[in-house]
């Protein structure tokens, strides 16, 4: 006999029993997981395995057949399990494809054949309970996209801000000490300040408040960082007045200094010295110079009175021509503005109108649309790495005023087709006439991949369920898209194939219009 083919890298155990449902022949019982055949095969003996559970049976070697010792017709060498002496059964594997099947999980309406069960709904079934990897819950099937992007205590995210990744449970945590995360200045509004420079910003800040610098001598002032010089400049005076009284109490300190110490002159203040024997006349003559010193000071302050206030005079005439000068900068910085804020308009409007034009290019009326897919290889590419994983037709309608339609094509393929398949879809989009139409949706949809030589083109097709959320009327700009996650395999597309000719590929939708 032929070696039984081992090629299964995937292989499962037998298909459940409450699976059938017709009362199930011995004849398609695996001898060891005791559940229906999966790819079965025969031993010698003529007792029936699955393919995985005959590989487990054999993987360390030939081994007694345990159902032939339980039927009391154990024989040497017959009776021995081998993976040489074994072979696919066919003829059983086309009987058990034929039986009818239902599904298990709650709430499925499902029927079908067993075939129909394995190649289609098995491990798909919306209503299957699947554990979540990261939090471990048990969901839905149909609710594992929204749970793993919404509601998973322990998905993980990334900053927007700074692109470090956390747990979504530490997102609060995270925002009080990002470096990136944008702070608003309450003085002057400015928004979107990172964390990191919000220090920087509030000592630059022109309108932050802090104390004027000649607050240690009595100015009151609380003023704004970029008024601060126009307050000096303006108050020079009052500045001198508030720093006079403190000049002279340090000469009357200096003076009393005097009758009991020597004050030596040092960069024209003087250093205090204390007496010594023998220069008793020298420091009788020391209450003079010191009275002549104060009386130049009091000189030199009053020739800076005047000269600050002239310099007053002038910064004036230079502030009040600055304002001016500000407030035509003001005008023509508005006036610049409002032209970007049109030229923006303007440019949004032409998008929208080139977008339109695109699409009444492609637009077809008929339920029939041909999409011509270009730079295949490159496309390709991009949805290998991720970076374009899906792409969107143009839309087409049923008729002027019928249903709007698109296709959605993951050219490396989508959930069970990944990185084996095409997967095309099928999306259902929001259109001007929506009220006028029979909802939902019920029109026979026919895809294809065409064959370039015109002879032998992919062909697949479906009834919408008319319970799916994905043919109800739309409530926003497109349901969510249905069809054929193994729409056609990778393979078919390598070499020289028939469906790819100068990269480009052409795929068709008909939507039957009977009954509209």
């Amino acid at each position: 006999m032929a070696r039984i083919s081992l090629d299964y890298p995937n292989s499962l155990p037998g298909i459940p029993l409450s699976v059938l449902s017709v009362p199930m022949e011995n004849k398609y019982k695996c001898q060891q997981c005791l559940q229906v055949l999966r790819k079965p095969v025969q031993a010698q003996c003529g007792h029936r395995f699955c393919v995985h559970c005959f590989k487990l049976l054999t993987s360390a070697g030939p081994k007694p057949c345990e159902a032939c010792r339980q039927e009391e017709i154990y024989e040497e060498p017959m009776s021995i399990l081998n993976s040489n002496e074994a072979f696919p059964d066919n003829a059983a594997g086309r009987e058990i494809a034929s039986l009818p099947a239902r599904c298990l999980n709650q709430d499925c309406s499902w029927t079908g054949s067993i075939k129909d069960y394995e190649a289609q709904h098995e491990g798909r079934c919306e209503y299957e309970r699947v554990q979540c990897e990261a939090c471990q819950a048990s969901i839905l099937l149909k609710d594992k996209d929204r749970h793993s992007e919404r509601e998973c205590e322990a998905r993980t995210l990334n900053c927007k801000y700074c692109k470090v990744t956390f747990n979504f449970k530490d997102i609060k945590a995270h925002d009080e000490i990002c470096l990136k995360f944008p702070l608003q200045c309450k003085d002057c509004g400015k928004k979107k300040i990172p964390r990191e420079k919000f220090n920087d910003h509030l000592k630059s800040c022109a309108k932050s408040k802090s104390a004027c610098p000649f607050s240690d001598v009595g100015c009151k002032t609380v003023i704004e960082n970029g008024k601060l010089s126009d307050h000096e400049h303006s108050s020079t005076m009052e500045h001198l007045r508030l720093l006079l009284p403190m000049v002279l109490s340090m000469t009357r300190t200096q003076s009393e200094a005097l009758g009991s110490g020597e004050w030596q002159e040092d960069s024209g203040f003087g250093l205090y010295r204390a007496p010594e024997e023998g220069n008793g006349a020298a420091a009788s003559t020391q209450p003079v110079d010191m009275e002549k010193k104060v009386n130049a000071l009091e000189n030199i302050v009053c020739v800076l009175n005047r000269e600050v206030e002239r310099s007053s005079l002038t910064l004036e005439a230079f502030a009040h021509q600055h304002r001016l000068d500000q407030e035509k900068i003001e005008n023509l910085s508005n006036r610049v503005r409002q032209l970007e804020r049109t030229v923006t308009m303007r440019d949004l409007q032409l998008s929208e109108n080139e977008q339109l034009v695109r699409e009444l290019q492609h637009c077809t009326y008929d339920g029939i649309f041909v999409w011509k897919i270009t730079d295949f290889s490159r496309r390709r590419q991009d949805a290998l790495a991720g970076r374009t994983p899906a792409m969107f037709s143009p839309a087409f309608y049923s008729s002027k005023y019928g249903y709007k339609m698109c296709l959605r094509l993951y050219l490396n393929g989508d959930g069970t087709g990944r990185g084996t398949h095409l997967s095309l879809f099928f999306v259902v989009m929001r259109g001007k006439c929506d009220a006028l139409l029979k909802w939902p949706f019920s029109q026979k949809v026919t895809l294809m991949l065409l064959d370039q030589n015109n002879r032998e083109h992919i062909i697949d097709a479906f009834r919408p369920d008319i319970t799916s959320t994905s043919f109800q009327r739309p409530i926003s700009e497109m349901n969510i898209a249905s069809g054929c996650p193994l729409f056609c395999p990778l393979a078919k597309l390598a070499g020289k194939s028939p469906y790819l000719r100068d990269d480009t590929i052409f795929i068709k939708a008909i939507v039957d219009l009977t009954g509209l």
